[in-house]
């Protein structure tokens, strides 16, 4: 085998081990939605409206206008996350029975640079947070004006099956009885050179 041969090998081996994401890179984002049980395909978001890998962040997300809406049925959208394509249930947005603005609150759960998996609910959005952004939600309720805005605060949790604590514990107490036991060993094979 040539050496360039070799070197597009190692290239190829270095872009296969890098699948995983960085801290601060974006995870991709698509959304589609469902009214009178017509569901529309995957749209991408932008950048700015996608999580960044690791990073707690808010951000506000556009939601189109469905084909033939009426206001008669709630509109539910589903998200899907990551080159992974892991997808959310069905969140209802639009037409709530609730009268407090709606929030989408994400949790994804990490592995080293992998995205392990992701759970969202809508959920009442604090009275700070509508405070703060009261003119750009103040049209979320108008029923002519759209596309609509929806706060999604994204959460990263690290996830590991590997318990490092009891990890450490195993490792030095295992340390610690192997240098017990080889300071007995090497006190047993000197005894007769101590003794003179």
């Amino acid at each position: 085998m040539g050496s360039p041969a070799l070197f597009l090998l190692l290239v190829i081996a270095a872009i296969g081990a890098c699948d995983g994401y960085f801290l601060g890179e974006y995870v991709p984002l698509a959304r589609r939605g469902q009214y009178h049980n017509m569901r529309t395909p995957w749209h991408d978001y932008l950048g700015r409206h996608c999580p960044r890998f690791g990073i707690n962040r808010e951000v506000v997300v556009p939601i189109p206008k469905p084909v033939g809406y009426s206001g008669a049925d709630p509109y539910k959208i589903s998200l899907q996350f990551g080159h992974e394509r892991i997808t959310t249930p069905w969140l209802f947005i639009v037409g709530r029975q609730s009268s407090k603005m709606p929030m989408i609150d994400v949790t994804l759960r990490y592995t080293g640079g992998d995205l392990e998996g992701v759970s969202a609910k809508v959920v009442e959005m604090p009275e700070d947070y509508v405070a703060e952004h009261e003119g750009t939600f103040k049209e979320f309720w108008d029923p002519s004006q759209w596309p609509k805005h929806v706060l999604v605060r994204y959460n990263w949790y690290a996830y590991s099956e590997i318990d490092v604590a009891t990890g450490f514990y195993i490792l030095f107490g295992s340390a610690f009885l192997l240098t017990l036991v080889m300071s007995i060993y090497i006190l047993q094979s000197s005894k007769d050179k101590l003794s003179r």
